[in-house]
């Protein structure tokens, strides 16, 4: 059996495995969100980052506990479903529809643009942010979440045409192709800003604490340095992706990095068009 194969049954009795011990556990109310609603927060006070000051030293270091309770079901395990936390978005997998739009909560954490994301990965990435500075490693903010597909459209226009297209599709996604446009994506940088989207956020404190404890929270780090021929994106050491506890969890134990290769999904290094 070859490696990928291996990794491809791996992938499936994982998946299998939680349908079948959470098809027996008692139903969570289902996680409800809008545009201007307010991520929930872990019940400890000291938990929620704000939009001005870093999270309090005596927050909790633990992920919430309700972090991959709301809506587990089938739907919630495809790849292919862009409601579904474990969907994958790369230069092969375009979101269905292209201009597909999440429900989107607004997060009560430091930010340099609007701070939306579900809310069930906003309320994760509250909760990280508080313990990141809890354990030493400095204030964060949310320096780019959501991005809409016409957003997206004007983003990536303007890098080709300082970059050229192929040096701007190697950094960012092409509208319908990008994570952010799935509201589980997020560019995280320092408080005070410091390497804002460049890859010295990879060793400063807070780079190197989300590189080894993201995934408490359920995120990975989306596009690792080694992988840029796997990803088809350079080492972006502050973005991250919300797949949930579950997930995040799994992959670290096994040591798999990359969506891609934890489902065997073909590498994507290019757009097929």
């Amino acid at each position: 059996m070859t490696s990928r194969v291996k990794r491809q049954a791996c992938a499936a009795a994982f998946a299998g495995l939680l349908v079948l011990v959470l098809a027996g556990c008692a139903p969570h109310p289902a996680a409800t969100s809008s545009p201007d609603s307010v991520a929930s927060v872990p019940p400890t006070p000291s938990s929620s980052a704000t939009s001005s000051a870093s999270a309090s030293p005596s927050a909790s270091a633990s992920p919430p506990a309700q972090a991959d309770a709301p809506s587990f079901n089938k739907k919630l395990y495809s790849i292919d479903d862009p409601t579904s936390i474990w969907v994958v978005v790369d230069k092969l997998r375009p979101l269905r529809p292209t201009n597909y739009i999440p429900k989107l909560a607004t997060l009560a954490v430091a930010h340099t643009s609007p701070p939306q994301m579900t809310a069930e990965s906003g309320a994760a990435l509250v909760a990280m942010f508080a313990a990141g500075a809890a354990e030493g490693a400095g204030g964060m903010q949310d320096q780019n979440s959501y991005r809409s597909f016409v957003t997206q459209t004007n983003t990536h226009n303007r890098l080709v045409a300082s970059l050229g297209e192929k040096a701007a599709d190697a950094q960012s996604a092409r509208p319908g192709y990008s994570e952010h446009q799935t509201g589980l994506a997020v560019d995280i940088g320092t408080v005070p800003n410091r390497c804002a989207i460049a890859e010295c956020f990879g060793r400063l404190p807070q780079g190197v604490w989300l590189a080894k404890n993201s995934w408490r929270f359920g995120y990975i780090l989306r596009y690792p340095a080694d992988k840029t021929a796997i990803t088809g994106y350079v080492y972006e050491p502050w973005h991250f992706r919300y797949v949930g506890v579950a997930l995040s969890t799994e992959m670290h134990t096994t040591g798999v990095t990359t969506l891609e290769e934890f489902f065997g999904l073909p590498a994507a290094p290019a757009y097929a068009g």
